[in-house]
């Protein structure tokens, strides 16, 4: 790291060293790294960084290195940047996220100093989860959407989640399932107009949440992808991202209901003015139109992918079937 960045983190933390301790990840397609730094004489003990530097060549560990990927990628860390300078800080401990300690832009290359969640508090990451931690990121979603329930995502994504048709044209020329692809553009079409519109994480995948030790509690990371949308996108999505087809058959229901009362609590306490009724009922049909517009698009990103099984093509052709007289 230049020298530059390493006095944005001094001056930002009151530390007088630094010592990179820990790679925590390296970013999709050589982005970057997230990197965990020890501080001396700080109040805090330690930060996570996660330093963007814009590569030469660009890799992709599926082959999707075009300039599209490039651009959508390149936007995808200016979203996050203005995410932590305007929206961050409307995040209470029902929602927890990580305060944002600095930013800085240089050339082709961007910090982000975050707080350290593991030193907060949130060390466990999972990749196996109990029901009762499945709801832990069920409420937490919950009152992610009710709390941006009705706004605009200005400087964010018109509309989020990493997989939105209008940035993935490739992916749907190379779907081959017809039927699906004469129907997508209808199924993003019926997401967008849901009068009930929220900010959606993105990426809410297990691997986004962190847990407490004991795993009551979560906070969630990484907001490159945030936007405008229906919340069932990050409900589906994350339930995918932890159940396996028989387990989506079987729990997805009762899931939904936890999901749907912590949703009514959050509103009631925020004390938002909506029909949570009609709210409802409007989201649990769109719920497997959400889960239909992601299959959409791992068809066609990785045809072979585990998440493409029985289960998401029973809901698949269930919707397509019930669009049939439109599309």
């Amino acid at each position: 790291m230049n020298h530059h960045f390493e006095t944005i983190i001094l001056n930002a933390t009151g530390a007088s060293t630094l010592t990179q301790t820990e790679m925590i990840q390296s970013l999709w397609s050589g982005y970057g790294e997230i990197l965990r730094y020890k501080l001396t004489d700080s109040r805090l003990q330690s930060v996570v960084v996660k330093h963007v530097r814009l590569p030469d060549k660009k890799k992709h560990p599926r082959g999707w290195n075009t300039d599209l990927s490039h651009a959508r990628k390149v936007k995808s860390y200016r979203v996050e940047m203005a995410w932590y300078q305007q929206w961050n800080q409307f995040c209470d401990e029902s929602c927890l996220t990580a305060d944002c300690l600095a930013l800085e832009t240089q050339d082709d290359e961007v910090l982000m100093v975050l707080e350290d969640l593991d030193q907060s508090g949130y060390p466990a990451r999972k990749s196996m989860v109990s029901n009762d931690e499945i709801n832990q990121c069920l409420s937490w979603l919950a009152n992610f959407h009710a709390t941006f329930l009705g706004k605009q995502p200005t400087n964010l994504w018109p509309l989020g989640t990493y997989w939105h048709l209008e940035t993935r044209p490739d992916e749907l020329n190379a779907l081959n399932d017809s039927v699906l692809k004469k129907a997508a553009h209808l199924i993003d079409q019926k997401l967008q107009d849901s009068p009930f519109q929220t900010f959606v994480h993105g990426d809410a995948k297990l691997a986004n949440f962190c847990f407490s030790a004991d795993g009551k509690k979560v906070a969630a990371v990484d907001f490159q992808y945030v936007g405008g949308g229906c919340g069932m996108k990050d409900v589906g999505y994350f339930l995918g991202s932890c159940l396996d087809e028989n387990e989506s058959q079987q729990l997805i229901p009762q899931f939904l209901e936890f999901y749907f009362q912590s949703l009514k609590k959050s509103l009631i306490s925020k004390q938002t003015l909506v029909d949570f009724e009609a709210l409802e009922a409007n989201w649990r049909d769109l719920f497997p139109l959400a889960w239909t517009d992601f299959h959409r698009f791992l068809k066609g990103w990785s045809p072979g992918h585990w998440k493409i099984n029985d289960y998401s093509e029973r809901v698949a052709r269930s919707v397509l079937e019930n669009l049939k007289n439109e599309i």
